[in-house]
């Protein structure tokens, strides 16, 4: 027995860490772009010469266009192809972005660049799906933990690599892009040897051991609350979803799922029930919403940024210190989110009023990029912003994960994301395409700073009406107390009575009652 259970170990550690390694590996190099925080330099450039308006209002917005168009389209591809695929079609993709970047020219190649940029982009929910479906549950949180890691590790290293380049060894931007498509080249080699999954969250579930399946989510949720000690302390947070209201998600993945077939009609209608049911959670759909918000803006800042330093201080007069900027901005967000699980903070009591602060933060760190116009001002604003962002969406991340089952993990984050790239778009389109207003760049990002202001006003007003309906609640709930000891004494009710007529004392009162009861007694004696 003991034999055998050393065995089935072994068999489960091999089995989640040779993806997890190949995982790694794919993730690292696929993120080590040492061309990126020069991209705009770059295309504005003698390689590619392209002006900042062609760069600004006409090329940088096919990203958000194909991003948002191919987003639905390639979640439910990833799960009904099982991951694999999807994740080799990023690494494509990539491959065909940087050729481009390399060898293309003009507005119209840049375009097309974008798209598969976009579509990169997309499948990336792949990357971060995979591992979900060949290791045990108990195992999620650690290679979620390896499988971002090494991502940000790739960004910094990447960048570092770059500045380093550019600075001391006076590399041409070009050649930059050749290292980044060499990198990709090898990135794409990974994903062909991982094994494909037998399962997915939808279309392909594989009958569940309800014995076995208990204990991996009590372990991964154990797992997930040793890293997140303060939301533990969160009694709002842990109220379940309202599954009285739609009783039928609780087994349509399951049973039905599997009895019916999984068709994608099925799985929209069970995409459908689950999200009425995770967004009936008033804690979900705070931070969703802000999450929707704030990750809109974070897009449109990082996209521009590099388009606003070039105005500041142009690459071809100055030297530029953007792959520093960005080493410091990923690795300092890196420490911020990692360091949210020490924070001893009631969420559900602070949430919207901390969500409302460090929004107004990010709104100053942009305005200040905007109106200050000196390259270390933007600089240190842009590290303050990314770090702020990066310390906040993880915080968001706990709070919704908590009480969501993997499938319902990947609906949120995805239906999220999908909302802040249709907010994306729809203040692209106004804002910095051609066919809307075409602002310049500075214009731009007094704009965005005021969508962060807006942001924080927003949850400065839910954060006040939680506030005003607590002090009310207290309020009632101690005049329901003294009433409540004032007929204890004139009518001798019992101990654990919690009956008033047609007024009914919740637990808390009703131990406000019991520490009053203790009070008058001792003042009577």
């Amino acid at each position: 027995s003991t034999v055998g259970h050393s065995h089935a170990e072994k068999v489960m550690s091999e089995t989640w860490l040779c993806p997890t390694v190949l995982l790694c590996v794919y993730g690292f190099f696929s993120s080590l772009r040492p061309s990126e925080p020069f991209l705009t330099p770059f295309l504005m450039g003698p390689d590619k010469n392209l002006t900042e308006k062609e760069v600004v209002n006409e090329i940088y917005p096919v990203w958000t266009y194909s991003y948002l168009a191919l987003l639905f389209p390639v979640f439910l591809a990833t799960d009904y192809l099982r991951y694999k695929p999807v994740i080799i079609l990023q690494g494509a993709s990539f491959i065909v972005t940087y050729v481009m970047l390399v060898k293309a020219q003009g507005v119209l190649a840049m375009q097309f660049l974008e798209f598969f940029y976009g579509l990169a982009t997309a499948t990336e929910i792949a990357y971060y799906s995979y591992i979900y479906s060949v290791v045990d549950a108990a195992q999620y949180q650690k290679v979620t933990g390896y499988c971002r890691s090494i991502t940000l590790v790739g960004s910094a290293v990447g960048s570092l690599t770059g500045q380093v380049l550019v600075s001391v060894g006076k590399v041409r931007l070009l050649y930059l892009s050749v290292m980044t498509l060499v990198s990709m080249l090898v990135a794409f080699v990974a994903p062909w040897f991982l094994p494909m999954a037998s399962k997915s969250l939808f279309f392909h579930q594989r009958p569940k051991c309800p014995g076995k399946e208990e204990r991996g989510r009590k372990r991964a949720r154990s797992s997930l609350g040793s890293l997140c000690q303060a939301e533990q302390e969160d009694l709002e947070s842990k109220v379940p979803l309202n599954t009285e209201r739609y009783p039928q998600a609780n087994y349509v993945l399951g049973e039905q799922g599997q009895a019916r077939g999984t068709g994608v009609v099925e799985v929209l209608r069970i995409l459908w029930l689950d999200f009425l049911q995770c967004y009936s959670s008033q804690t979900l759909l705070c931070w969703s919403v802000w999450w929707a918000l704030s990750t809109c803006g974070y897009f449109q800042v990082i996209n521009y940024a590099q388009v606003l330093w070039e105005k500041v201080l142009p690459s071809q007069d100055f030297e530029i210190y953007n792959g520093y900027v960005e080493t410091i901005s990923t690795l300092l967000g890196a420490v911020a989110a990692f360091g949210v699980g020490y924070i001893k903070i009631s969420w559900a009591t602070w949430g919207e009023l901390a969500l409302c602060i460090f929004s107004v933060v990010i709104a100053v760190a942009v305005y200040l990029m905007d109106t200050v116009r000196n390259i270390w001002v933007c600089y240190v604003s842009y590290v303050v912003f990314r770090a702020t962002y990066m310390l906040l969406i993880t915080i968001a991340t706990f709070q919704i994960a908590a009480n969501l089952s993997m499938e319902r993990y990947a609906l949120v984050f995805g239906v999220n994301t999908f909302i802040a790239l249709a907010l994306q778009t729809l203040l692209t389109v106004i804002v910095v395409d051609t066919s809307g207003l075409g602002l310049e760049i500075f214009p731009q990002f007094l704009i965005y700073a005021s969508y962060f202001a807006v942001i924080a006003v927003i949850f400065l007003a839910a954060g006040l009406y939680k506030m005003l309906g607590r002090c009310r609640s207290q309020q009632a709930c101690q005049a329901d107390s003294g009433e409540k000891v004032s007929d204890s004494a004139g009518n001798g009710l019992a101990d654990g009575d919690t009956e008033m007529g047609d007024i009914t004392v919740d637990q808390p009162c009703l131990q406000d009652v019991e520490g009053r009861g203790k009070s008058t007694d001792t003042l009577g004696d």
